[in-house]
C-alpha cells in the first residue's frame, strides 16, 4: 500500500476522534465544525487505490441575504496562498506568492495585483482576431486598483519582497460584479500564506434604491440604484473608500458608509477560521529597516536647513526642491568623509522621513502649510472657457500651479466605446481620458501604453461628471473629454473634473450644473504601540507635497445638491471613520468655493450649433433600405465628408457644419431613400418623357409622376419643352392616385404668379367670390339640381396657393376655378380635342380652407335629396343645369345665354363635378362605356350591379359628371 494511502488513512482515524471543545460560532456565519452535541464524526470509507483525494476547507457566511464562501485546498494548491470565493454562480480565484529575497536599495513595496476577465468565464469565445484575451482593459485595471488600494498600507514597514497577487473570474453569472470579491478573496489568500501581512480586510459594495440601502447589490438593482458605494476596512477602521452618486447629501453618505462599514467586517472573521484550519505559519522575511544610530545621524545634520527650506514661503515648487535636493547633497559629503556606508546605504529615505517630521510638526503644532496658507484655505482660481474655439468645447482650469486643459470632442452613437467586460453595459458613450505627461513635473519620462495611474484618475473623473450629464434620448452624441495636465501641484484629478465641466458647458452639452472638486489631506500623530490617533489636523486642497507626506488623500467631487464621486487613499494603516465623515464638511465648503468661479466664467450651456460644434441627424429606416445605404455608405462619406454610422436599425450622420449635413442628407435620400411625406420637396432624375407628363426617379430609386398639368402655373402644350432625360428637378410630392402611384409637383415649387386682370365685365364680380379649393373625392360634396351655389370673400384674390393636403386618391377642380379660368382667356376658339383636355388640366389650383371643406359636407344630404326630382323632370335638368352643380358666372342670366350651357353644346374644358351632359356611346366594352361629348373629347361609365348594359353605339343619352380619374378623365353616371 502506497504511503499517500496509509497517510490519509491515518488522518481519518485522527478526524474520528477529534472533538471541538468551543463551537467556532459568530454571529453572521455558519460553522464550519459541529458544536459540543456532535460526539462522533461518521468515519470516512477510504479512497480506492490510485485515486487521488483532494481536502479541502470550506468558510460560509451571509451578508444582505447572499450565502457568500470561501474554499481553499482544491485548486492552486502550489501557490503561498490561493482561495475560491463564491457567490451565487459567480467564482472567483485569488493567488498570491512573494520573492524569497528583495533589492537591499529598495524603499517600496513592489506590490503587483493581476486581476483578469477570461471570457470563457461567461461562456463566450474572445472576438479578436487571434480568439484570445490581449492587454489588459481598463476595467480590469480599474478591479486590480480596488484590490491594491486597501491591501497596501497593511504590509509591515520595511517588507520591500516582490508580491504578486493574481486573480482570475472563473466563471460568472452576470448577477454580481467581481470586483469586490476579488478584493476579499486577495486578502484571505494573503492570511492563508506565509508572507507577514496585518490582515485581513473586509469589503462590500451599498447601493441605494428608493432612499433604502441594499448590501452587494446586483449590476440589474445598480441600474436603479443613486449610489455605488465600495467600502473596504479593517475590524475597526477605514481603508479604502470608492463612491459614485447622484448628487447623494454628505448626510446620507455618512448614514451609507457608517452601515457598510458593520457589514464588512462580517467578511473578517470566516477568514481568521479558514487561516487557523489551513493557513501557514508566518514565515521570516528580512526587513530593510534604518538603525536608529544611522538616523538620528543623518537627522542631526539635516534637520535645521530643512526647517529653513520650509519656513521661507518664497518658495515655489522647483526651487524648494532644488534646496533640498543640496541639503541631501552636503549630508551625502559628510557621511563620505566618515566612510559611513549604512548610512549612506539609508540615506534618501532618511532625508525623506526627516523632511516628513518637519513638516508634519508644523501643521499639527503650529498650524502652518508649506505655502503658508490656512487649513481650510483654497489656493488661487483661475477659469477659462472657450480655450480654442475651433474645438468642439474647451477650457482651462488653474489651481495654484496645477493646471489642466480639458477639451470635448462629440461623436455619433457608433463612435461609443465598446465594452468586453463579463458585467455591464456593452458601450460606453461618455469617457473622459485623462493624460498626465511627464513635462507636468519638469521630468524625462518613456511614454508607453495604459497607465494604472492615469485610467484611475480619469475614471474618477468621469465618474463625477456623469451624474449631471443629459440623457441619451435627450442628447444622442458620444462624448469624449481629454484632459491633459499642464502642471501637476496636487490633485490634478480633481482638477480635471473642473476644467471637464466647463469644457462640457462650452461644447452646448446641456448639463444641469457645474461639477467640482477638491482633495482634503489629513496630518496626525499616533500612539507608536496601539496605532491609534492621538491628534490631527484636516487640510483643504492639499499640494504635491502634501499628498506625499500626509496621511489620506481624500478627492471629493459633487455639484451644491450633492456628492458625485469619492476617492479615499490613505498610508497607515487604517484611519478611524469619524475623521472621514469630518473631512467632508470643509470639501463641501471649498467646492462651493470653486463652484461661484466656474460659474462667473460660465454658468449654462451655449448653443450646441454655435461655432464649431458638429451637426448629428438621426434618421431611421427599413431593412431593405438600410442595405442599400450600407452599400452607399462610403461613397457617402467620401463625396460629402460626414460620417455615417449604422447601429441597431438606426441610421446616425454626424457633419462638421451644416452645410456638409444637407448635402449629406441629400446625398442619403437620392440614394437610399425616406419615408415619403405629402408637401416633401425631393430631388430626382427625369427617366421618361410621356405625352401626358414625365416619370422621374428620385428618393432611392422609387418612380413618381409628374403630370404635365403640374409643370407650370401656365398651359403646356408639351412636355418635352419644359424637361428632358436626365434632367434634375426638385418637386414637390402632392400626394397619390388611385392606384397608388406617387404624383409630383414642379409648379409647387416654382414662384406664384399673380393673375391677370381680367378683361370682361362679367369676370369682374369674380374678386367677391370665395376660390374653391381642391378636394379628394371620398370628401367632395355632391351637387345636385336643388343646391344654389355657394360664394364668400377671397382674402387677397391675387395669390394662388399650392395645394396641401395627404395622400388623396383623386383630384377635381372647383366650379369657381373654372369660371376664373375661362373669363381670363377670352372668347373659345374652336382647337384640337387633345390641346382642350390639356388646357382643363393646367387651371390654377387653391387650396381649400378646412372650415369650407366642413360646410361642404354638411350640404351633401341637400344634394342627395334633390336627385329624385332631377330624375322626374328630364326637361328640367337641362333648363337648371346651372343649379344641379354648375356655379353661374357673377352676374350672368343663365336664360339668356341656353346656347352655351346646354347639354348638347357643352365644353369640356368647363366640367366640374355634378355637371349633366349629353353624351353618346363611342364604344362598349366588358365592364363599360366609352362615352364621346358633343366637343369630341371622352369619358368613360363603369358598369355596376343591376344596371342597364344593353346599348348601341352612337345611342346618345343624359349624364352626370361623378368623378375624375388620376389622368383627369371625367367618369360618368348615367341619368336614364
Amino acid at each position: 500500500m502506497s504511503m499517500a494511502v496509509a497517510s490519509l488513512r491515518f488522518l481519518s482515524r485522527r478526524r474520528h476522534h477529534f472533538r471541538l471543545t468551543a463551537p467556532l460560532a459568530v454571529p453572521g456565519t455558519r460553522a464550519a465544525f459541529l458544536s459540543d452535541a456532535a460526539e462522533e464524526v461518521p468515519r470516512a470509507a477510504p479512497p480506492p487505490p490510485g485515486r487521488k483525494v483532494l481536502e479541502s476547507f470550506r468558510e460560509e457566511f451571509e451578508i444582505g441575504g447572499r450565502l457568500i464562501a470561501f474554499e481553499t485546498g482544491k485548486i492552486a494548491r502550489f501557490a503561498n496562498g490561493s482561495v475560491v470565493i463564491s457567490m451565487e454562480d459567480t467564482n472567483v480565484l485569488a493567488t498570491v506568492a512573494a520573492a524569497k529575497s528583495s533589492d537591499p536599495v529598495r524603499d517600496f513595496l513592489p506590490l503587483t495585483v493581476d486581476y483578469q476577465e477570461k471570457q470563457f468565464a461567461q461562456g463566450v469565445i474572445p472576438t479578436t482576431y487571434m480568439r484570445r484575451e490581449g492587454a489588459p482593459k481598463e476595467r480590469e485595471l480599474l478591479c486590480g486598483r480596488i484590490i491594491d488600494r486597501p491591501i497596501r498600507p497593511l504590509f509591515p514597514r520595511g517588507f520591500y519582497h516582490d508580491v504578486q497577487i493574481t486573480v482570475n473570474v472563473l466563471s460568472s453569472d452576470g448577477k454580481q460584479d467581481p470586483d469586490v470579491m476579488a478584493a476579499n478573496a486577495s486578502s484571505a489568500a494573503l492570511m492563508l500564506s506565509d508572507i507577514p501581512w496585518n490582515g485581513p480586510i473586509g469589503v462590500i459594495r451599498v447601493g441605494r434604491i428608493d432612499g433604502n440601502f441594499v448590501l452587494n447589490p446586483t449590476v440589474d438593482e445598480l441600474g436603479l440604484s443613486d449610489l455605488n458605494l465600495v467600502y473596504a476596512c479593517s475590524r475597526e477602521k477605514t481603508l479604502m473608500i470608492d463612491v459614485q452618486a447622484r448628487e447623494i447629501t454628505e448626510r446620507d453618505l455618512q448614514a451609507g458608509m457608517r452601515l457598510a462599514h458593520c457589514e464588512a467586517v462580517k467578511c473578517i472573521d470566516p477568514q481568521i477560521r479558514l487561516a487557523k484550519r489551513a493557513g501557514k505559519d508566518k514565515k521570516e522575511y528580512k526587513i530593510s529597516m534604518i538603525s536608529d544610530e544611522s538616523y538620528e545621524k543623518i537627522r542631526t545634520l539635516s534637520e535645521a536647513p530643512i526647517e529653513e527650506v520650509f519656513t521661507d514661503k518664497t518658495y515655489g515648487k522647483f526651487e524648494r526642491g532644488e534646496a533640498l535636493q543640496n541639503i541631501t547633497e552636503s549630508v551625502k559629503a559628510k557621511l563620505e568623509e566618515e566612510c559611513d556606508e549604512e548610512s549612506l546605504k539609508f540615506l534618501p529615505k532618511a532625508v525623506d522621513t526627516v523632511r516628513k517630521q518637519v513638516i508634519r510638526n508644523r501643521i499639527i503644532k503650529e498650524g502652518l502649510r508649506v505655502d503658508g496658507r490656512q487649513l481650510d484655505e483654497v489656493r488661487p482660481l483661475y477659469c477659462e472657457s472657450g480655450t480654442y474655439p475651433v474645438l468642439h468645447g474647451s477650457a482651462l482650469f488653474s489651481r495654484g500651479d496645477t493646471q489642466v486643459l480639458c477639451t470635448v470632442t462629440l461623436g455619433a452613437p457608433g463612435d461609443a466605446q465598446r465594452l468586453d467586460s463579463i458585467v455591464g453595459p456593452p458601450t460606453k458613450r461618455f469617457m473622459l481620458h485623462y493624460s498626465f505627461p511627464p513635462f507636468s513635473i519638469n521630468e524625462v519620462a518613456k511614454r508607453g501604453g495604459l497607465n494604472r495611474r492615469e485610467v484611475g484618475h480619469g475614471t474618477l473623473a468621469e465618474k463625477a461628471l456623469l451624474a449631471v450629464l443629459p440623457p441619451e434620448d435627450d442628447f444622442p452624441y458620444t462624448v469624449r473629454i481629454n484632459s491633459e495636465v499642464m502642471a501637476s501641484d496636487g490633485s490634478t484629478s480633481m482638477a480635471s473634473v473642473c476644467g471637464g465641466s466647463m469644457a462640457l458647458m462650452d461644447a452646448g452639452i446641456p448639463v444641469r450644473e457645474h461639477v467640482a472638486g477638491v482633495s482634503v489631506g489629513l496630518v496626525s500623530e499616533a500612539d507608536p504601540t496601539t496605532g491609534d490617533i492621538s491628534n490631527y489636523r484636516i487640510l483643504t486642497d492639499i499640494l504635491g507635497l502634501e499628498d506625499h507626506l500626509g496621511d489620506m488623500d481624500f478627492k471629493i467631487a459633487g455639484t451644491r445638491k450633492g456628492i458625485t464621486a469619492i476617492q479615499l487613499d490613505i498610508k497607515p494603516a487604517g484611519i478611524p471613520l469619524d475623521i472621514v465623515c469630518e473631512s467632508l464638511e470643509p470639501a463641501r465648503k471649498a467646492r462651493n468655493q470653486i463652484l461661484d468661479c466656474m460659474d462667473k466664467e460660465i454658468s449654462s450651456a451655449r448653443a450646441i450649433n454655435d461655432g464649431s460644434g458638429p451637426r448629428l441627424a438621426t434618421l431611421r429606416f427599413s431593412s431593405d433600405s438600410l442595405r442599400k445605404l450600407l452599400f452607399h455608405r462610403k461613397r457617402i462619406e467620401q463625396d460629402t465628408g460626414a460620417r455615417v454610422s449604422v447601429s441597431d436599425g438606426t441610421v446616425t450622420i454626424v457633419a462638421k457644419t451644416q452645410p456638409i449635413m444637407d448635402k449629406a442628407l441629400e446625398k442619403v435620400e437620392f440614394l437610399v431613400g425616406r419615408e415619403i411625406e405629402v408637401g416633401r420637396t425631393y430631388k430626382g432624375i427625369v427617366s421618361s418623357i410621356k405625352e401626358y407628363g414625365a416619370f422621374v426617379e428620385f428618393n432611392g430609386g422609387q418612380q413618381g409622376l409628374l403630370h404635365i398639368s403640374e409643370l407650370s402655373h401656365e398651359p403646356v402644350s408639351k412636355v418635352s419643352d419644359l424637361v428632358s432625360v436626365g434632367q434634375v428637378l426638385s418637386l414637390t410630392c402632392i400626394g397619390q392616385d388611385v392606384r397608388g402611384n406617387i404624383k409630383l409637383s414642379l409648379k409647387a415649387t416654382l414662384p406664384h404668379r399673380p393673375k391677370k386682370e381680367l378683361a370682361s365685365q362679367d369676370a369682374a364680380p369674380l374678386a367677391n367670390q370665395d376660390l374653391v379649393g381642391w378636394a379628394a373625392v371620398e370628401n367632395m360634396a355632391s351637387k345636385d339640381a336643388d343646391v344654389e351655389p355657394s360664394s364668400s370673400k377671397d382674402e387677397d384674390g391675387t395669390t394662388e396657393e399650392t395645394p396641401a393636403f395627404s395622400t388623396p386618391a383623386v383630384i377635381i377642380r372647383s366650379a369657381a376655378d373654372c369660371d376664373a379660368h375661362d373669363a381670363a382667356s377670352g372668347p373659345i376658339k374652336k382647337q384640337s380635342k387633345v390641346a382642350n383636355s390639356k388646357a382643363a388640366k393646367s387651371s390654377p389650383r387653391v387650396h381649400k380652407p378646412a372650415k369650407e371643406r366642413q360646410e361642404a359636407r354638411t350640404a351633401s344630404p341637400k344634394k342627395a335629396s334633390s336627385t329624385s326630382t332631377a330624375k322626374t323632370n328630364k326637361k328640367g335638368k337641362a333648363d337648371d343645369s346651372g343649379s344641379n352643380g354648375l356655379d353661374a358666372i357673377p352676374g350672368q342670366d343663365i336664360s339668356s345665354t341656353p346656347e352655351s350651357l346646354s347639354p348638347t353644346n357643352f365644353r369640356s374644358g368647363s366640367m366640374k363635378l355634378g355637371d349633366v351632359v349629353t353624351v353618346k356611346v363611342y364604344q362598349i366594352r366588358a365592364y363599360g362605356l366609352v362615352l364621346e361629348l358633343s366637343d369630341g373629347v371622352r369619358g368613360m361609365h363603369k358598369f355596376v350591379e343591376n344596371s342597364r348594359k344593353n346599348f348601341e353605339v352612337g345611342e346618345e343619352m343624359l349624364a352626370k359628371c361623378s368623378s375624375f380619374n388620376a389622368k383627369g378623365v371625367p367618369v360618368f353616371s348615367l341619368l336614364d
